[in-house]
């Protein structure tokens, strides 16, 4: 049997490397003998996430534009023309049957050399509003999975193929591990457990929010688990206590989803579809910081199907209490709401998506 040979791309956030990470190990288990190399950006995040997943990865120079004028737009161009003069080098050597892009920097000129090599590419979109990258990629990409319905405006309709979003396998049966995560995170097994999810660097918003809540929070005999990000760990790490535990990042997000009780997150893509499988009560804050509003848009598809909570920014200051405390208080609001979200997970998506990848394979 050949020995297939994949390059992956997607990074800068959790929401794009997570995805290629799960696609990946699908794909690992499908063909155990197959070769597999990451390509990234060289000063990101999947840097350090992609190896500690246990696949190579390859950087590229690149970064994304600026809004406003700066040095790194000014470096843009030269940026560009590096990234893909590496890209051509990196799939000439590897010889890739197939390149998958999930989204960042690095896929651009990765996919798009690619493209001009004649190598079948599929892209997978996580949001219901596509980036320009994968909105200029799709115009040559063989496949697009996609997560949302209607997204025809931006992409060519007989290439799109509603999947889903891929998430990390270990979340798909997280009920049996509840007696596990309350001895790996050493909780209060009788006590409700808060957890708190800023995405993969932290939203600054959200950490000034439970920063003025904690306290509050803690009289109603809940412990917190708060994930505030990197980039604003040494700010917050003061509150880490015995009801309180700060994280920068959590690397078990099985065990953290099995021993939460009330979920509070952020709403990109990977989150909600990740949620969606979780079946816990989440209350939504979406950020207000991203293209089109697309957070608010995807926390908008759960909450219209009952199936969570939304609180913009601006109303945190008034609502949150109000809202968290009557959540707290009601089991039979909080059953609902899980039942609601779980209806609306699609826990194939990663299978659907590497049947699209072996169908372009065996097209070559």
């Amino acid at each position: 049997m050949k020995q297939y040979k994949f390059i992956l791309s997607g990074g800068g956030t959790g929401g794009h490397i997570y995805p290629a990470v799960a696609i990946a190990n699908e794909l690992k288990s499908r063909y155990p003998d197959a070769e597999f190399l990451f390509v990234g950006a060289e000063d990101k995040m999947e840097m350090q996430k992609v190896p500690q997943a246990g696949y190579a990865i390859k950087g590229l120079w690149i970064a994304g534009l600026q809004r406003k004028l700066t040095l790194q737009n000014a470096m843009f161009p030269l940026k560009l023309i590096s990234s893909l003069w590496r890209s051509r080098k990196i799939i000439k050597e590897f010889k890739p049957d197939v390149v998958i892009g999930t989204g960042g920097f690095a896929s651009g000129p990765l996919l798009q050399m690619a493209n001009m090599l004649g190598v079948p590419t599929l892209i997978q979109e996580q949001n219901s509003f596509p980036g320009i990258t994968n909105k200029l990629l799709s115009k040559k990409a063989n496949k697009i999975c996609v997560a949302y319905e209607n997204l025809e405006r931006f992409f060519p309709k007989e290439k799109m193929i509603l999947t889903g979003n891929p998430v990390r396998q270990d979340l798909i049966a997280i009920e049996d591990k509840r007696a596990e995560a309350v001895a790996y995170f050493k909780l209060d097994a009788n006590k409700k457990t808060l957890l708190v999810l800023g995405g993969s660097l932290g939203a600054r918003r959200m950490n000034q929010l439970i920063e003025k809540e904690l306290k509050k929070i803690e009289d109603q005999n809940v412990q917190v688990i708060w994930q505030c990000g990197k980039l604003y760990f040494e700010d917050y790490k003061k509150y880490h206590s015995e009801n309180v535990q700060v994280v920068s990042f959590i690397e078990r997000m099985d065990l953290v989803y099995a021993a939460a009780d009330i979920i509070i997150s952020r709403a990109g893509a990977s989150s909600v579809s990740e949620l969606c499988i979780v079946g816990k009560p989440v209350i939504f804050i979406p950020s207000p910081n991203v293209a089109e509003d697309h957070q608010t848009k995807n926390a908008k598809a759960i909450v219209d199907k009952k199936g969570a909570i939304l609180l913009r920014e601006t109303q945190l200051d008034a609502e949150f209490s109000l809202v968290f405390e009557a959540l707290l208080k009601d089991s039979e609001k909080q059953k609902q709401l899980s039942e609601n979200i779980k209806e609306l997970a699609l826990p194939g998506a990663t299978q659907q998506i590497a049947d699209e990848i072996v169908k372009l394979i065996r097209k070559k």
